[in-house]
């Protein structure tokens, strides 16, 4: 048995994030439904990604909910925890039910997972009947377009299932992360790729302009993939596919708030993360609990009516 962490301590003036009442325990609408998709099983390589939900929930503990912009407090927003999904990967249908019950009462759905498999009951979950109009933002650094079921999948299998090509924008796509016959899929498909190259010279916002440009060209949902595995391994170790050279902890949080601040995106998820393997400082689950609050402060940001990732660049 790993060792019980020290207690955190406690100020009444420094409150903590997390520790959100359960959904069932609320009324009326909310600003964002945490939800948790341990999906593992039909991982490419061995994962216990499954134990990653319940650690970001504790990780989100060691934060507080202020961020010095909005001024509008992080604190003042309606947040609850929908728990997590019992069996993701055996009943795919019974966790995007999951995902659509919390997107009903909620203006984001923050899905917690898991593996890259996740991304399906996570998107089509939030978009409900509105797959016409939706369209996909993935931070990764790899296309996720092999065919059959798994955590290389994903993206392949929304196509599958009608999500239009030109509506998919993927930022940080790595050198030598994937095949040249994927490269070509992608582009038969008329994904939109903002390179690791492309997104290093041209910037966090300028990046996220264009993706939401891209992505929501038909006026309907977005739904936005975080796999963590864009970030260099030095601070994502606890992500197996995750490479030197990847974007910077600091990219994939300004990301996420550059995004999420457009009203459209309805739903998020965070990937890719295998807690049980993380570093034992857990940097990459509290990578993982940091993007929540980012995009929670996004939220927070569309009530000030600030829309960064939407300015002139």
């Amino acid at each position: 048995m790993p060792p019980t962490p020290p207690a955190l301590p406690h100020d009444p003036s420094w409150p903590r994030a997390g520790g959100w009442p359960a959904l069932a325990q609320t009324a009326g609408q909310l600003d964002a439904v945490l939800v948790g998709l341990g999906t593992h099983a039909t991982s490419l390589s061995p994962t216990s990604a499954h134990t990653t939900p319940p650690a970001v929930r504790e990780a989100l503990q060691r934060y507080s909910p202020h961020a010095y912009d909005p001024a509008t407090p992080i604190s003042d927003l309606r947040i609850a925890d929908a728990g997590d999904a019992s069996d993701p990967d055996g009943d795919e249908r019974g966790a995007t039910a999951l995902v659509a019950r919390a997107a009903e009462r909620a203006r984001l759905v923050i899905v917690l997972g898991g593996d890259n498999a996740a991304t399906v009951p996570a998107a089509m979950g939030s978009w409900g009947d509105e797959l016409a109009t939706a369209g996909l933002i993935t931070i990764d650094a790899h296309h996720d377009l092999r065919d059959g079921r798994s955590n290389g999948s994903p993206v392949q299998r929304l196509l599958d299932a009608g999500l239009d090509g030109s509506r998919v924008v993927q930022i940080g796509i790595q050198d030598f992360a994937n095949s040249h016959a994927y490269a070509e899929r992608a582009n038969d498909a008329g994904i939109h790729v903002i390179s690791r190259d492309d997104l290093e010279l041209r910037g966090v916002h300028a990046a996220a302009n264009e993706a939401l440009q891209v992505a929501g060209a038909a006026g309907g949902p977005i739904h936005l993939d975080v796999d963590v595995d864009a970030c260099d391994r030095s601070v994502a170790p606890g992500c197996p596919a995750s490479v030197p050279g990847g974007i910077s902890a600091w990219q994939l949080r300004a990301l996420v708030r550059a995004i999420v601040v457009s009203p459209q995106v309805r739903s998020i998820d965070f990937t890719e993360v295998d807690a049980a393997a993380d570093a034992a400082d857990g940097r990459t689950v509290r990578l993982v609990a940091l993007g929540v609050l980012e995009a929670i402060a996004a939220l927070a940001d569309r009530d000030e009516q600030r829309f960064p990732a939407l300015r002139a660049v």
